[in-house]
């Protein structure tokens, strides 16, 4: 059973958002938050599989949410739910620690989907990755503390860092190049290291800023 929090400062979206993913079998909302310091101070109690976290609140904002969690390094795996086609806040919170985000008008097949691949490991940066949020990485500010020229990756690193940019998770990536899922955890380890960056998200993100895939 996958286990999420809901945050977000509307009842109506809350109440929406549970009504479509009691529809799953496999997915059981365990918390809800109405703001940001809500939060902050529920998620590491609960420890949910997954949150679905709305960007745009008021006194506390999704970011902010995101920016504490990670720097007390209690954040679970997150999906940015929003409204707004904000692409540089978009960006914002996937370099804070996202592993990708929805609009609200998302499909309940859309949904479900995306809370199992979070769960299992997987990101949703390649559905969402439009040609305005890659031109927002080139206009961004670059935040990565990494070398200016990070170690090269080799073939087998490169073929692993494209099926993570497909939001793939280390099993999928395991039986799809017929290794161990522990070699695969190997390889995605070097790549975080070489690219200087901490999670898969930000490393599909620089490898995008690269030009790598």
């Amino acid at each position: 059973m996958i286990s999420v929090c809901l945050v977000d400062d509307q009842n109506l979206v809350r109440q929406g958002v549970r009504s479509l993913l009691d529809l799953a079998e496999d997915i059981r909302v365990v918390a809800e938050c109405a703001d940001g310091a809500q939060a902050v101070q529920d998620i590491p109690r609960v420890k949910p599989d997954v949150v679905l976290l709305d960007l745009r609140m008021p006194n506390m904002s999704g970011l902010e949410v995101l920016q504490a969690l990670a720097a007390r390094n209690e954040l679970p795996p997150t999906i940015i739910l929003t409204t707004f086609d904000d692409d540089q806040l978009v960006l914002q919170g996937l370099k804070a620690g996202a592993r990708g985000y929805l609009l609200k008008d998302v499909s309940l097949e859309q949904l479900v989907e995306a809370v199992r691949t979070v769960a299992a490991g997987g990101s949703l940066v390649a559905p969402m990755v439009t040609q305005r949020l890659l031109a927002g990485v080139g206009r961004m500010q670059n935040q990565f503390t990494s070398l200016e020229q990070p170690d090269p990756l080799t073939e087998r690193e490169t073929e692993i860092l494209r099926l993570l940019s497909g939001g793939y998770s280390n099993k999928e990536i395991a039986n799809s190049l017929k290794v161990a899922e522990g070699t695969v955890k190997n390889h995605v380890s070097n790549i975080l290291s070489k690219l200087g960056v901490r999670d898969r998200t930000r490393a599909v993100l620089k490898a995008l800023e690269l030009g790598i895939v």
